[in-house]
């Protein structure tokens, strides 16, 4: 058996999110105690969940219908005189996942996804994808506390993997593996992804809870890979 593992996956992945998790709890915090609402209405800070509706999945190959994701962000407000319609700029964070029975086979000039056998056993197989974004948006902020955004964003990626739990009985151009013993398999740094994505949002909230939707212009690969991209749909929170 042959198997690779990026021992920066964590640093890359987890600690990004751990911090921007800390960032969102600090300033939570200190907004109850010493932010006014002049700053209140300048900065907006969002955490959340999305779910992943994979398009253009390989022939053979199937994922969840919830793959579940992690977005983050904070906004800088910008209103438009007194009126209830403003734009926004900002920073965030996405983690995209894709579960199914599948294992990416990667190489140099060709990314795949290779059918895990009907046969075999195994508990998860996952990609993982995480993107630095920069998010624009255009909303309206009624005096009913409902709001309405619709935007744009592109994102950067900063870091992918695969990861696999279950028996050993699979084969791909990496891994070669009859054994029937539980295997944990993890890749980081897959090949022939973009590196850069782009599309809309929309965003439909009252008061601090809201439901997002993105649509991914691009596909997650290159011509070196399955010609798949993410509509994803969920909630996130926006305490201030």
């Amino acid at each position: 058996m042959k198997a690779f593992c990026s021992k920066n996956l964590f640093n890359r992945v987890w600690v990004p999110t751990i911090i921007l998790c800390a960032f969102f709890l600090m300033e939570t915090h200190v907004n109850a105690q010493v932010v006014n609402d002049v700053a209140k209405k300048k900065i907006s800070i969002g955490v959340g969940l999305i779910d992943d509706i994979w398009m253009k999945v390989p022939s053979g190959v199937k994922t969840r219908t919830i793959d579940q994701g992690v977005q983050l962000f904070g906004m800088y407000n910008i209103p438009f005189g007194k009126s209830n319609f403003g734009f926004s700029i900002g920073l965030g964070l996405t983690v995209h996942n894709a579960y199914g029975n599948f294992i990416v086979n990667s190489r140099a000039d060709s990314t795949r996804l290779v059918r895990i056998p009907d046969t075999t056993n195994y508990k998860r197989s996952k990609l993982m994808l995480t993107y630095l974004e920069l998010p624009v948006e255009f909303h309206l902020k009624t005096n009913s506390k409902v709001s309405v955004g619709l935007g744009f964003k592109v994102g950067m990626l900063v870091a992918s993997g695969m990861k696999y739990v279950g028996n050993g009985n699979i084969s791909t151009w990496d891994i070669k593996s009859d054994s029937p013993d539980k295997l944990k398999l993890k890749m980081g740094k897959i090949k022939n992804l973009e590196q850069f994505t782009y599309g809309p949002t929309l965003r439909v909230g009252y008061k601090w809870f809201n439901v997002t939707a993105s649509y991914m212009l691009s596909p997650i690969f290159t011509s070196g890979g399955p010609k798949m991209y993410p509509l994803s749909v969920g909630f996130v929170l926006m305490p201030f």
